[in-house]
């Protein structure tokens, strides 16, 4: 059976979202996987295409990024099943096959982007930056509150102008519900996108990282939804 693999390490200034990597090659697919870590990213990663298509009726995803040549179901067949239910998932595709006939094909079946192996780790980074920023309607990269201003290329954080430190847990939450625009996130949906499959955290980490947050940015930044979860609204147009 096979094994999924998730992937969290520290931040470097890239995006809080959750990648479901789908790539065969293992050697291919653990490099992938430790460098978007290493980048910040929160990856799972599945080497067919029937996980794949499994992962993807089962949770949320920020972004897929799928190899077109895999075992049992191919990334085309992926690609078709998950836009044929009407899902808006941004999809990279990564592929070895490089001729035109191909690449449009992908294109057409509603991929948003296409890298062709072998490719540079900084090309891919570069190109998910892009698909999660065009995703989430933001053409720049920082992302603004009123006085609050988040900068995930520095992992930075200013409140007024000046900056406010934040660990890790504390920064990822704090983009992720900035990047909602206002919907309520479950306590569930928070936990998967800062964590993928790993369970090992304690039962009221969340919690403790908006306590901590509310303290350092304001009271008011951060609304409960009893039973539900948390947002951050999205201000009037007139504050």
């Amino acid at each position: 059976m096979e094994t999924i693999q998730s992937n969290f390490l520290g931040i470097h200034g890239a995006d809080s979202m959750r990648i479901l990597l789908v790539e065969d090659d293992p050697l291919l697919g653990d490099g992938i996987r430790a460098g978007l870590g290493q980048a910040g990213y929160v990856v799972d990663w599945v080497t067919s295409g029937e996980s794949a298509a499994h992962a993807l009726a089962a949770e949320d995803f920020d972004l897929l990024v799928l190899d077109l040549g895999l075992p049992h179901k191919s990334g085309l067949e992926v690609l078709t099943e998950l836009r044929g239910r009407n899902d808006p998932l941004p999809v990279l595709i990564l592929t070895a096959r490089d001729t035109v006939a191909d690449r449009v094909q992908g294109l057409d079946l509603g991929a948003d982007d296409y890298l062709t192996k072998p490719f540079d780790l900084e090309e891919l980074y570069a190109r998910i930056r892009a698909l999660l920023r065009r995703s989430g309607g933001q053409a720049s990269p920082c992302i603004q509150r009123g006085e609050l201003v988040l900068d995930p290329r520095s992992h930075r954080v200013r409140l007024a102008g000046k900056e406010i430190e934040l660990p890790q847990g504390e920064y990822r939450l704090l983009e992720l519900l900035l990047q909602a625009q206002g919907r309520v996130l479950t306590r569930s949906h928070i936990e998967q996108s800062l964590y993928g499959w790993t369970r090992d955290i304690e039962s009221n980490t969340i919690e403790v990282f908006v306590h901590h947050l509310r303290k350092k940015l304001g009271r008011d930044l951060i609304r409960t939804v009893r039973g539900v979860g948390y947002a951050i609204d999205r201000l009037a147009e007139n504050d």
